[in-house]
This record gives structure tokens, C-alpha cells and sequence, in this order.
């Protein structure tokens, strides 16, 4: 693992300053890990993350190539080489797929997939270096089955599940290991999307997806963190090209 000058390895958790990226920044600094906390404008929310986790702030949208290469550049420069990259940041809009505008379509994958594309361009070449690594992305069930008025949402996540198989097999033979976790419904604010979407107040969309699931409650951003350990651990070694979905049994099947 790519190591700080204090022994610990550097990881670079994207759209850190709340839901799953929070808890995994926060998960990843108790496993022993400097973390790099990535969010896409300051605010007072990750000035907390990192103080809470006594991490390193790093302001880039994902979905800018040049932002990207520019704070890859800087996070080797004060703390060495990424080690872990924890691929999370996203962008969800919802609604009918022909009242969806293009520039909403593009939004999602520009920052879902095409983000994660510049995240893992980057950091690749510092991984090779080291002659190991650990990639985690983070998709979503929707990836895997699919959405209704979350068509760009659940596309650009399918292709980060593709782009996660594909990669595992290709970077692996390096001690490169690429892996991807596909989370159920979790209580993150990503939930007022779809509270909006429905026409519900959160609450109520919150007990809407709870009762659809087969252990009566939606999921715990902390629970997808302790997944994201797992796969950023070397425990988790002969796992490639994996989709892990934590998600309750929502979803019975493999990807």
C-alpha cells in the first residue's frame, strides 16, 4: 500500500463530506489510514470530516479531468502516492426520461462515471510505482437493476459495475485490485431526490423503501463503509472484478 511518511497508507475518499463517503472517511481513518477527504466545494460539513478524522481536504469535481490531475498531483506531493481510492462521489437528478434534459443526462455521467474514469487515470500511475493498490467504486443496486425516472442515475452505474469487472481482471496480475460495492437504498441526503420525485415528505419515503425490504429498514451509510474496509483491506485479496451489494435482500442475484 502506498504509504505515508508516518507508515500509514494514504486513501482518497470522493464526495466525503456526507453519507457513505463521510462514514468511509471516517471508517478508513480508524482502520489506521491517512485519509484524503474529496469533496467538490468547501463547507463547513467537510471542514468537520477532516478535523473528525484527522484527514487532509481536497477540493476537485470529479467530473473536471484537469481538477482531478491537479489534486492527484497535490495529494502526492504533501502525503505520497494514493494507496486506496474509495470512488463515491455522485450526482442524481430524477424524473420521466423524456422530460429529463440532456444537459441532466450528461451531468450523471460526467460526475458518476466519467468521474470515476478520471479518478482511477490518475491515481493509477502512483499505484504501479508501489506495485499495489486498492480501488473500491462505488455503484448502486440501481446499477444492477435498473430504476424508474432514474434512467442517467442507473446507466452511469451499471457502466462503473462494467468498468469495475473489467478493470479487475485487467489491473489485478499488477497487486492491483479493483472491486465494486452496489448499495441498497441508504439513509444519506441522496434520499431527498427521490422523496422529491415521489412527491413524499423524506420520512415517509424513508418507511416506502423500508417495508420493501425483506429486513425492514433501508441501510446505514456505516454499514456500507464497513464493506468499503473490507475491500480497501488486504482481507480482501481475492476478491477482482467483485460487486459486493449490501442491501438488505432487495436484490437476490449476482453482477
Amino acid at each position: 500500500m502506498a504509504m505515508h511518511p508516518e507508515g500509514r497508507t494514504v486513501a482518497l475518499v470522493t464526495g466525503a463530506a456526507q453519507g457513505i463517503g463521510r462514514a468511509t472517511a471516517l471508517r478508513l481513518s480508524a482502520d489506521g489510514m491517512l485519509v484524503v477527504v474529496n469533496d467538490r466545494k468547501p463547507s463547513e460539513e467537510l471542514d468537520r470530516i477532516v478535523e473528525e478524522c484527522g484527514g487532509i481536504p481536497a477540493i476537485a469535481d470529479v467530473s473536471d479531468p484537469h481538477a482531478v490531475e491537479e489534486m492527484v498531483s497535490r495529494i502526492e506531493a504533501e502525503a505520497g502516492p494514493v494507496g486506496v481510492l474509495v470512488s463515491n462521489a455522485a450526482y442524481m437528478a430524477m424524473g420521466p426520461f423524456l422530460e429529463q434534459s440532456e444537459d441532466e443526462w450528461w451531468a450523471q455521467i460526467r460526475t458518476n462515471l466519467c468521474g470515476t474514469f478520471h479518478l482511477i487515470r490518475f491515481v493509477l500511475p502512483g499505484m504501479r510505482r508501489l506495485g499495489r493498490g486498492k480501488i473500491v467504486i462505488v455503484s448502486s443496486e440501481w446499477g444492477v437493476t435498473g430504476w424508474p425516472n432514474a434512467t442517467a442515475y442507473a446507466a452511469s452505474k451499471g457502466g462503473l459495475i462494467s468498468l469495475g469487472k473489467t478493470l479487475g481482471r485487467e489491473l489485478a496480475p499488477e497487486g492491483i485490485f479493483v472491486n465494486v460495492v452496489a448499495p441498497g437504498v441508504t439513509d444519506t441526503p441522496q434520499l431527498e431526490c427521490d422523496a422529491r420525485d415521489a412527491g413524499i415528505p423524506i420520512e415517509e419515503m424513508r418507511e416506502r423503501y423500508a417495508a420493501e425490504s425483506p429486513i425492514r429498514r433501508i441501510g446505514k451509510p456505516e454499514e456500507i463503509a464497513a464493506t468499503i474496509s473490507f475491500l480497501a483491506s488486504s482481507r480482501s485479496d481475492p476478491f477482482v472484478g467483485q460487486v459486493l451489494q449490501p442491501n438488505g435482500g432487495t436484490t437476490r442475484c449476482w453482477a
